[in-house]
C-alpha cells in the first residue's frame, strides 16, 4: 500500500507534534526514510542505489480514527495532519550505513514500544523505489517511508494513543534519534 503525505506534515527532530482537536487516536510508527538523490523513472531494482542519496529517521504519526473510519478507509487525511512526520536528526549518506540491517526503536515517555530491525521489512527498499518509479517520477529530495515494526499503539491491548505531554523518541542504529514532544 502506498499513500501520500502533504509537505506541511514535515517537522524537525526536536519540534512539537501537535494533536489537532479533531482526533483523540494519534499513534506512533518509527520508520526508515529513504531520501532520493537522483531523478528516478521506470528504474529496475538493480538501479535503485544509483538514485538514493541517503537515509534518515521518520515518525509516521497517524490519526487512526481518520485513517480507519472517519475518512472511509483512505489514509491521506489520517496521515497528513500538520506536524505528523518528524524527520532527522540528520541524513546519513548511502555509503555510510547498510539500510538492510539496522536496529529501529521507539519509546513513549521512556517506555520501549517498538523494537525491530530493518531486515524485517516486508518490502525491501529496492522493490519500493523501483515499483513506485514505474508509476510516478521520483525527484531529488523526495522522501519514502518504508514501514514500521510491531508495537504501534492501535494494536496494543488495550489500544494506546499519544496525548499532550508525552515524549516520543524514535531511533535507527547508525542514523540517530528524534525526540518530539506531543502537544
Amino acid at each position: 500500500m502506498f499513500f501520500s503525505k502533504f509537505s506541511s506534515v514535515i517537522i524537525g527532530p526536536n519540534d512539537n507534534v501537535v494533536i489537532p482537536p479533531i482526533t483523540n487516536s494519534v499513534d506512533w510508527e518509527v520508520e526508515l526514510a529513504v531520501i532520493i538523490g537522483k531523478q528516478a523513472k521506470c528504474i529496475r531494482k538493480d538501479q535503485v542505489q544509483d538514485h538514493i542519496f541517503g537515509y534518515t529517521v521518520a515518525q509516521d504519526i497517524s490519526a487512526r480514527d481518520w485513517q480507519k473510519s472517519r475518512n472511509n478507509g483512505q489514509f491521506l487525511l489520517g496521515k497528513s495532519m500538520d506536524t505528523f512526520c518528524p524527520l532527522g536528526p540528520a541524513i546519513v549518506t548511502k555509503n555510510k550505513v547498510n539500510p538492510s540491517d539496522l536496529a529501529i526503536k521507539s519509546w513513549v515517555n521512556g517506555v520501549l514500544k517498538q523494537d525491530g530491525n530493518t531486515s524485517e521489512l516486508v518490502f525491501k527498499i529496492e522493490f519500493l523505489v523501483s515499483y513506485l518509479s514505474q508509476i510516478v517520477t521520483l525527484y531529488p529530495g523526495d522522501v519514502l517511508l518504508t514501514g514500521t515494526p510491531a508495537g504501534v499503539g492501535v494494536h496494543r491491548n488495550p489500544p494506546e494513543f499519544l496525548k499532550s505531554g508525552d515524549l516520543l523518541e524514535s531511533e535507527i542504529e547508525g542514523i540517530g534519534r528524534l525526540q518530539n514532544n506531543i502537544v
